[in-house]
């Protein structure tokens, strides 16, 4: 039978064990992103002036936009210059599907030469970022945008890229008792097509992401830390003021394949410098 005294001293070393190497316990990440969506307005007025900022505040990664062949109007190589500059990463980009065939550099126009692009400065992922509403339809229409997935995974995939979809909440109106997402996760290839999740859009939708996760293990090394306030609007907030538990979420991090995150505020109260320094503060004090 164990003594009190053999008890102690084995919970003793224990105890130390959780102290010496916590990453076996907790969650543990290098990078804390920014999606660059929360300071569209000043990323217009000056990118450079912008991402220097973003990197002042305590983000080292960070997630573009691109499209007709530049990030932000600026050509593929000097943006690059300019997120080495500030000592940041950008493992990641947002693309549109392009079903209107007016600009390039989308899914369904011009892809091979975004994929070149994205890997020439050094990126990990493409993301479609979201569907217009023109481009949405339904159960039927979602397969064939499955289709359209998994050949753009394809040629992401020749250029050392990963493929995902970014949700917001319209892909869990559910038609005949089935989900549009459910569709988009079913009739896609897992190795060519995971998937950015959205903890608002989830959350507002409903939907339970650790569920998600567990159903669906490893499709989602992709996600947008976003939370959603306490009022009847739902509306978003700076990360830890809301509704959405994050501590819970990220102990599935591992089961979900996370690769990196990225702070997102669609909209702002104030000055969004203000809300992306709120919510790091809030993410290094209890998220890594």
């Amino acid at each position: 039978m164990t003594s009190r005294r053999e008890f102690l001293k084995t919970s003793a070393l224990v105890s130390a064990g959780l102290l010496a190497a916590p990453s076996l316990f907790a969650y543990d990440k290098k990078y804390i992103g920014l999606q660059l969506y929360t300071v569209r307005d000043a990323m217009a007025k000056s990118v450079a002036g912008t991402l220097s900022r973003v990197a002042e505040i305590g983000y080292n990664s960070v997630e573009a936009t691109y499209g007709d062949g530049k990030y932000y109007g600026t050509e593929p190589k000097a943006f690059a210059q300019l997120i080495k500059q500030n000592n940041l990463i950008m493992p990641s980009a947002h693309y549109l599907l392009g079903e209107d065939a007016k600009s390039q550099g989308t899914l369904l126009n011009g892809w091979d030469k975004a994929a070149d692009d994205a890997a020439s400065v050094g990126q990990k992922f493409m993301i479609c970022a979201w569907l217009s509403p023109k481009e949405r339809g339904n159960l039927d229409h979602y397969k064939k945008l499955a289709d359209d997935f998994n050949r753009a995974g394809e040629i992401s995939k020749k250029a050392g890229l990963q493929f995902c979809y970014h949700n917001h909440d319209f892909e869990f109106i559910p038609e005949n008792g089935k989900l549009p997402y459910d569709i988009l996760l079913e009739n896609t290839d897992k190795n060519l097509v995971k998937f950015e999740t959205d903890l608002y859009w989830l959350t507002r939708a409903g939907q339970d992401p650790v569920a998600l996760i567990e159903k669906h293990p490893g499709r989602f090394p992709l996600w947008h830390i976003k939370d959603m306030d306490r009022t009847e609007k739902k509306m978003f907030t700076e990360v830890g003021n809301g509704v959405v538990n994050f501590k819970r979420i990220f102990e599935h991090s591992k089961q979900a394949g996370l690769k990196y995150f990225f702070v997102e505020q669609d909209i702002c109260p104030g000055d969004p410098f203000n809300s992306i320094t709120q919510s790091i503060a809030y993410i290094k004090k209890n998220l890594v």
